[in-house]
């Protein structure tokens, strides 16, 4: 997927020259945590956020820099007063414009969010401001792709091991070769032998997200892999899938 079938298309966007007071009302009256900042062409210059006015002397919240910082550092504790008593979008955006196209891919995006430690990204074609994704917009569409119950799906039992063994198999950290399943009436039966209990989670979810199953049994046996040692057991209790 990528960054054009999830952005949101109507972006409400504010002038770098625009009061701090103006960016907090569209923020509160638009249920938005962040507005893309234009210049008088339209071009985006940067983001301002809600995070950008955590800081403020209005609600008692700026910062106070000790003797020594000041001493060490006047630069920062000049920058920390900018953005504690600024009045103007402008002032409080340093001109770096993180962005995504429309045909980035959302691994992308993702990435962008995680190393730049931002919410939201604008996405931008052609120098044009076409949209906006924010993490809400990723939520919504894992919702839509997550599988549902599979209630109805006429699938078999031999299908169901058969989509099971061939995921297990695509992972790299699956102990395959000790791994084995059972499937009757829709019940996967897991056993086989797992050296770490997080080994023991990610077969379960494997075996969630396989269309048609109805529920989970979990025999598997960890181990230490040294010296063989059974560390814990799975039991025959039926796990339900949702």
């Amino acid at each position: 997927m990528k960054a054009s079938d999830v952005m949101n298309r109507k972006v409400v966007t504010i002038s770098g020259k625009a009061s701090l007071e103006e960016a907090a009302r569209l923020m509160v009256q638009n249920r938005i945590s962040g507005l893309p900042v234009v210049n008088d062409q339209g071009m985006v210059m940067g983001m301002i956020t809600e995070g950008d006015l955590l800081r403020r002397t209005e609600i008692g919240t700026a910062p106070h820099a000790s003797w020594l910082a000041t001493l060490l550092s006047t630069g920062h504790v000049a920058q920390a007063y900018v953005r504690s008593h600024a009045l103007k979008v402008n002032e409080l955006i340093d001109g770096d414009v993180i962005s995504v196209t429309p045909d980035t891919s959302l691994a992308e995006v993702v990435a962008i969010m995680e190393s730049r430690r931002v919410k939201r990204v604008p996405v931008i074609d052609d120098g044009d401001l076409v949209g906006i994704v924010a993490r809400a917009d990723l939520v919504g569409a894992l919702m839509k792709l997550m599988p549902g119950s599979g209630e109805g799906l006429a699938v078999t039992d031999a299908q169901i091991r058969a989509r099971f063994l061939q995921e297990v198999d695509a992972q790299k950290w699956t102990p395959r070769i000790a791994v084995e399943c059972v499937v009757k009436d829709a019940v996967i039966d897991l056993r086989g032998l797992i050296t770490d209990e997080r080994m023991r989670a990610a077969l379960r979810v494997i075996a969630e997200n396989i269309a048609g199953a109805r529920a989970i049994r979990d025999h598997l046996v960890c181990i230490e892999p040294i010296s063989g040692t059974v560390i814990s057991q799975g039991s025959d209790d039926e796990r339900t899938v949702a």
